[in-house]
């Protein structure tokens, strides 16, 4: 079976699948991050567009952090691959296929960060798409040394935008559409925030910020579509079922919704509208509200529990009646604290379980699981004040999944750029920015050596504001309640925490 690059043809799949490539399109779109969800949503976006003739435009990945090989396997393959798109939508179910061809090239940050400057420099560049997570808008105090990376998002971007303006004089027609897609409040304000501090701290020329001010658009974003990725479990029937082989499949939902708060400027370089795509534009704040809130707010509640209780994916979550019944009081906990008509809240929350149950959608927990205590910070705290200051008391699910959270970092040992855990003699990986690392890896290693109880444990770890901006323990009752409940799966394990919490 062949492997799936430019030299395959129409003939050489499955009939069924889409195959339209476009060649010698101009590179418009540079892209920061080249995981998953990026290239299951917007690079599948960007193809729809091309398929209509209404964007002609190619995108060049790059990749921002200093390990994995996803760039060498999207190389491998031509920037090809394939978005198999399955679950029930309006009441029919959708298995579609389709060669993505959206990108160009794609490039390594770190190796060959010249190229990258390179693409900023690009007259046929208008804009910037990026996935770095949640902990990736977040400031990193670093050096700028001109044609030498920097470490953090915000500052690789402070660079491509300065390297961008030296290259063009500064003219006021060179600035960009910047769209970042991390899930955070105001993506987009929070990232021009950073790169105007970044300009300031590293004395870039006034005239430069006038630039970053005047002359770029930040559009502040939410993105919709749960994209499982690579189907590991299923490979080889995918396989066989599209007639090659690619190492880069990725597998999501077939509903997807992205909200941009962009004016006609930005509309007109990005015609998601005029593909027949489903986009918000203008205001994003009650599109928010629902989708993080319920329906990723409920993906960092339920993967740290339902993982360590012994399930590997949603699906499994939601077809456990244990777990079903923490996902359901979850909801309950969180629905209060949206501010949205009930029968809207409603209706979101019936449309979301049914894509939980989407039996073809293979979610694995530890795929959510990543960067998990920044998401937890911007999910599902908001939902805990607002509960207390509402109803006076705790959530009691929501605060579990907090004490679960900080059960499943509890390392077994630590590793570059990562921590290692282990379920049930099965080694599992966690990854974090460095502080949060540290913070956990400190706090279990004094934990194991007998110098700090679970209470001191919960404790320190709350009241890390480089983690969570705050001192957590200020909350009426959480130090405690999230001690006792961490104390519970330490000494009775997860299940018969769980079990007890629904029962």
């Amino acid at each position: 079976m062949k492997q799936l690059n430019k030299s395959l043809t129409k003939a050489d799949m499955n009939a069924a699948v889409e195959y339209n490539i476009q060649e010698n399109l101009p590179e418009k779109v540079l892209q920061i991050g080249e995981g998953n969800f990026l290239r299951g949503f917007i690079d599948w976006l960007i193809q729809q567009m091309n398929n209509k003739g209404v964007f002609n435009g190619k995108v060049v990945v790059a990749q921002p952090i200093n390990f994995g090989k996803m760039i060498d396997m999207l190389n491998e393959q031509d920037c090809l691959y394939t978005v198999v798109l399955q679950g029930v939508q309006n009441g029919q179910v959708v298995d579609k296929s389709e060669v993505i061809s959206s990108i160009s090239r794609a490039l390594d940050t770190y190796n060959q960060w010249d190229e990258v400057l390179a693409v900023a420099a690009s007259s046929d560049l208008e804009i910037v798409i990026s996935n770095t997570t949640e902990a990736g808008i977040t400031y990193v105090q670093e050096e700028f040394t001109e044609g030498v990376v920097p470490e953090s998002y915000p500052a690789k971007l402070t660079a491509l935008l300065y390297h961008r303006y030296k290259a063009f004089n500064g003219s006021a027609d060179s600035g960009l559409v910047i769209v970042p897609c991390e899930l955070i409040e105001e993506n987009a304000v929070k990232l021009k925030e950073l790169v105007l501090q970044l300009a300031s701290e590293w004395n870039l020329p006034a005239e430069f910020t006038t630039w970053l001010e005047e002359s770029n658009k930040f559009c502040n974003t939410l993105v919709d579509r749960i994209v499982p990725g690579y189907p590991r479990d299923t490979i080889d029937e995918v396989t066989e079922m599209l007639g090659y082989k690619d190492n880069l499949i990725v597998v999501g939902e077939p509903y997807h919704m992205f909200a941009v708060d962009g004016d006609e400027e930005v509309q007109e370089k990005l015609p998601f509208h005029k593909a027949g795509l489903n986009i918000k534009w203008g205001d994003i704040t009650p599109h928010r509200e629902l989708k993080v809130r319920l329906l990723n707010g409920p993906h960092t509640m339920m993967f740290s529990a339902a993982y360590l209780y012994g399930v590997d994916m949603v699906l499994e979550v939601m077809e456990n009646e244990t777990l079903r019944k923490f996902v359901n009081q979850g909801f309950s906990e969180i629905m209060p604290t949206v501010h949205s008509e009930e029968s809207e809240k409603v209706a979101f929350v019936e449309a979301v379980t049914e894509r939980f149950l989407n039996p073809y959608t293979k979610h694995y927990l530890t795929d959510i699981g990543l960067n998990a205590v920044y998401k937890f910070k911007s999910r599902l705290l908001p939902s805990v004040k607002r509960y207390v200051e509402s109803e006076g008391t705790l959530p009691k699910t929501i605060t579990f999944s907090l004490a679960s959270l900080f059960a499943f970092y509890r390392p077994i040992r630590q590793e570059e750029n990562a921590l290692i855990g282990n379920r049930n003699g099965v080694e599992y990986t966690m990854r974090e920015n460095d502080n949060v690392i540290e913070a956990l890896a400190t706090g279990w290693g004094k934990f194991e050596a007998g110098e700090m109880s679970i209470n001191g444990l919960v404790t320190t770890l709350l009241a890390d504001e480089s983690i969570w901006s705050e001192d957590l323990n200020q909350i009426p009752g959480l130090t405690d309640a999230v001690t006792s409940y961490l104390q519970q799966i330490v000494d009775e394990g997860m299940k018969a925490s769980v079990e007890s919490l629904v029962k």
